[in-house]
């Protein structure tokens, strides 16, 4: 494992330094990729992890545990980090065109300035429209958590090592729906959202759908770990009693994880509302798409209405969220 953190980090400064360092020194312009480089980055990753193996100083089995290096290898250690973040820094500027100059211009700061302005001065002739918008955006959040909620319920017990964990079939299940969790997790509901809108159409029933698998995703993570932390005294004593398997999941577990449960789904549709927001922006319907109808045609005056109702809407829910939570506390 540390020979390949090794190569890859070899493979990474090598290729910062080749593809993208020298030519905008040099020609300001990339170099056509070939034989040559791929040759260069795979001889200077293969170096890099041989001063690691010859002078032990990997900084692979450092990050993994496996060795704090010393006297002259800790030193070289310490240069090679340098020289690894310093060339992904210089990199990182180059790649992301990083411009103060453009930054600070005449010419960007009027235009800043008139959009802020526009911004600070809204129309509010779009306000019935845009109310009706965000009525669409806080019920495809609340329809998605609705319908995610008991499918996140009824996962969360296989997905819970605890529970799972009795027997080789249980593990197989547990780990399978463990990676599958994790792979819809992965993927952000803005990449869901442009799935559906092509799958049914674009609007907000696309972005619910898109609310939904994230929202199944993280609800089931979250309500499995909290299932993973019940005390097992209530489990041990009711199945001592001869009590069912499924008995036992609902009269020692559930009891206490009700008020979690309640507490992470308030949470996630707070989360929801935000996400429902920004998947309008790709077809998820809502809020979302309105204000990106006004941008694209720069009516800032209508964004800056949009803005400050979104602003406003968020606010007031996650104060009540926080105070439910409390309560529920």
């Amino acid at each position: 494992m540390s020979i390949v953190i090794d190569l890859l980090l070899g493979a990474t400064v090598v290729a910062l330094i080749e593809r993208v360092i020298l030519p905008s020194l040099l020609d300001g312009k990339p170099w056509a990729f070939g034989p040559l480089s791929m040759g260069i980055i795979i001889g200077g990753a293969i170096v890099w992890a041989l001063i690691g193996i010859v002078r032990g100083a990997s900084l692979g089995r450092l990050y993994t545990g496996l060795d704090v290096p010393e006297g002259q290898a800790r030193t070289i250690v310490t240069h090679l980090g340098w020289i690894a973040l310093t060339t992904c820094i210089i990199g990182g500027w180059i790649i992301t065109d990083i411009s103060p100059i453009e930054f600070l211009s005449g010419e960007g700061l009027q235009g800043a300035g008139r959009i802020f302005g526009a911004l600070l001065t809204p129309e509010f002739d779009v306000i019935g429209e845009a109310l009706a918008a965000m009525v669409v955006t806080i019920f495809t959040a609340f329809m998605a958590t609705v319908v995610a909620v008991p499918l996140s319920f009824l996962l969360s017990f296989p997905a819970a090592r605890n529970v799972m964990a009795t027997s080789p079939l249980g593990k197989t299940i547990y780990m399978g729906l463990r990676i599958i969790l994790n792979i819809m997790r992965s993927m952000e509901p803005i990449i869901w959202a442009i799935i559906f809108s092509v799958w049914v159409g674009i609007g907000p029933f696309a972005g619910m759908l898109a609310l939904v698998i994230h929202t199944v995703a993280s609800l089931t993570k979250q309500y499995s770990e909290q299932i993973e932390d019940v005390n097992a005294g209530p489990i041990e004593a009711i199945s001592a009693t001869g009590a069912n398997r499924i008995q036992v999941l609902w009269f020692a577990i559930v009891p206490q994880c009700v008020i979690p449960f309640l507490s992470f789904t308030i949470y996630r549709w707070d989360i929801n509302v935000r996400m429902a927001t920004i998947i309008g922006f790709v077809g998820g319907g809502g809020i979302g798409t309105l204000l990106t109808q006004y941008q694209g045609l720069a009516r800032y005056h209508e964004v800056g209405t949009l803005v400050i109702l979104i602003t406003a809407v968020v606010w007031i829910l996650d104060v009540v969220s926080a105070r439910v939570r409390e309560a529920l506390r």
